[in-house]
């Protein structure tokens, strides 16, 4: 496989066929959303590499919190169901 497929007379044939698909007067429509799309996912892969410094930041953070247990002094007793008792003329589920 050639390693300058997009090189010389290959590059020319790409632009001809290009122009024949899309047209001349539609051609600066379409580079100008090409550039907008790139633009967008720029800033979006941007804001996506501050999303990751910030939750690393983050993280650290919490593993500190995580590394030091809370005080408590108060005990917790588990709660103890109560027996629910069937509505008067229900059928009585023994039977």
């Amino acid at each position: 496989m050639p390693s300058n497929l997009f090189a010389g007379p290959h590059l020319w044939i790409l632009l001809i066929v290009i122009l024949l698909l899309f047209g001349a007067a539609k051609l600066p429509a379409l580079a100008k959303s090409m550039g907008q799309s790139a633009r967008i996912f720029k800033g979006e892969m941007k804001a996506m590499k501050d999303d990751d410094k910030t939750a690393g930041a983050e993280a650290s953070t919490v593993d500190n919190a995580a590394a030091t247990p809370p005080q408590t002094t108060a005990i917790q007793t588990p709660a103890v169901p109560t027996p629910v008792e069937p509505a008067p003329g229900a059928p009585d589920a023994k039977s």
